[in-house]
């Protein structure tokens, strides 16, 4: 019991960090699950259940705020929903897994260092295949590994001109949220569930949501968080492909 506590305890804290910079979790939570030894079964269930339980949350209080542009919402969730559930009904073998997910966590680090933090303008148009293209992109990883999706479209989006900081962040949450779902639809069809202590992990991670959201929406200071995020994927993303 002491472990569970410890773990939900580590998922309120990643929550936190992650729904300062508008993200749910899911590559954090992945983090946590390698130290805590859980098996790749247990892993993908658990992180996209925690992902819809995060960025629920952080949608709800994004819609409340009007801050979720929705056109471009759609543009790339619609595509990426079909792709999720497709990647959640594959099983990668025990190494396949621990080493794609591994590379994801450390490209997920330098994705979080090299975000741009200004707010620019959005310049580029946003045309519908390149849209799509993006969107099912992370879909499939989303439903392949675990991962929301939302930490490789933020920096994507921005970098291409289709957001500024702020914008990107107002769709990671729903776009995570829709993908997480569709996921843990295809996981559960595949055979794998969710790990028997779920519920105290489920609560850390909407206690975390909501202390980092409500820090999020005030100041979105978001510097100091990515780098410690950043320290924590990279360590994470090496002890998984070593394992």
């Amino acid at each position: 019991m002491d472990q569970t506590l410890l773990i939900a305890g580590l998922i309120a804290c990643v929550s936190l960090l992650y729904a300062t910079a508008g993200q749910a979790g899911g590559t954090a939570f992945l983090a946590v699950m390698t130290f805590a030894a859980f098996t790749e079964a247990e892993m993908r269930p658990t992180a996209l259940f925690l992902n819809v339980v995060a960025a629920g949350y952080a949608t709800w209080r994004l819609h409340r705020s009007g801050l979720i542009d929705r056109q471009m919402l759609w543009q790339v969730t619609i595509p990426s929903m079909g792709s999720a559930f497709v990647g959640g009904l594959f099983i990668l073998g025990g190494r396949v897994y621990f080493t794609m997910t591994g590379l994801l966590l450390v490209a997920a680090a330098a994705l979080m260092v090299l975000r741009r933090q200004t707010d620019v303008s959005r310049t580029a148009t946003i045309n519908a295949l390149p849209a799509a293209m993006v969107g099912a992109g992370a879909g499939l990883i989303s439903g392949l590994t675990g991962v929301g999706g939302g930490v490789f479209l933020t920096p994507v989006l921005i970098a291409l001109g289709w957001a500024t900081p702020r914008g990107a962040a107002g769709i990671s949450a729903p776009f995570i949220l829709c993908n997480s779902a569709l996921g843990f639809v295809g996981v559960l069809l595949a055979g794998q569930r969710l790990t028997t202590s779920v519920v105290p992990y489920a609560i850390g991670a909407l206690g975390g949501a909501a202390i980092g959201t409500s820090i999020g929406l005030r100041w979105m200071t978001q510097n100091a968080t990515r780098y410690i995020l950043a320290a924590i994927l990279l360590f994470a993303g090496v002890r998984m492909m070593l394992r």
